[in-house]
């Protein structure tokens, strides 16, 4: 690829920017209360676990209540029917099936009303376990929320310094020719975010080698509008007066 010295030269501007982006996104990501946010959100999410399975066991729960009082108002109605007929009989025979009968179903809602108190306490327990634990996700959500404050106030300079940065990038990214710019992208995407770096002494400012031998034969051979590549970090380099080649 082609490009002229000052167009190449341009990359270390742009570089430079990208680098202070990455700088800033680092203290960004960095800040005292990023470690405390993460740890309670690992914490919510094992909480949201424990409360769908506290909500599955009250669900349960008011489902077996709702059998047993249905089946305490069948019996209760039924009870209700038999003693009504049994006040409408004179039949010594029915009188005494019927009788019998109350006193099954009689027997029959008791352990009914046993069973109902015992399920009701269930879900009294189980409506206290998931109160509990929204009150430990509230807990939670105020701490993140305080951590939260605290991290947008201690990074509101940076976001103003990003912001700017970008602003830069999107300034000198545009006195960059198209094809070189794309190139570079190409480079910063492969190098871990720096696309091109300054020759120094004959020494990549990207990885830090040392041209020697043929490698340096090829840079000193190098027509200036050369786009040139490390060897070594296969990043641009862009030569200067400071290249000592």
């Amino acid at each position: 690829m082609k490009a002229s010295p000052a167009d190449q030269q341009q990359l270390l501007r742009l570089q430079a920017v990208d680098t202070r982006l990455q700088q800033i996104a680092h203290r960004l990501g960095s800040l005292p209360q990023s470690g405390p946010i993460a740890e309670l959100a690992a914490r919510d999410t094992a909480v949201r676990s424990r409360r769908a399975e506290a909500q599955g066991a009250l669900e349960d729960a008011r489902a077996e209540l709702k059998r047993i009082e249905s089946d305490v108002a069948v019996v209760e109605a039924r009870i209700a029917r038999d003693g009504d007929r049994l006040q409408h009989t004179s039949s010594t025979k029915d009188v005494a099936a019927l009788e019998s009968e109350l006193a099954s179903l009689s027997k029959r809602l008791s352990d009914l009303e046993d069973q109902e108190l015992i399920v009701m306490e269930r879900v009294e327990q189980a409506e206290g376990v998931v109160a509990g634990i929204d009150a430990e996700r509230a807990e939670i959500a105020a701490q993140t929320a305080t951590l939260e404050e605290e991290r947008n106030e201690a990074s509101a300079g940076l976001v103003v310094e990003r912001d700017g940065a970008e602003r830069d990038r999107i300034v000198v990214a545009g006195e960059v020719p198209a094809e070189l710019l794309a190139y570079f992208e190409q480079r910063r995407a492969r190098g871990g975010g720096v696309g091109a770096a300054l020759l120094r002494q004959r020494t990549c400012g990207g990885c830090t080698m040392t041209l020697t031998g043929s490698d340096l034969d090829v840079v000193r051979r190098a027509a200036p509008d050369e786009v040139l590549l490390c060897p070594e970090c296969d990043r641009i380099l862009v030569r200067t007066d400071e290249s000592g080649i």
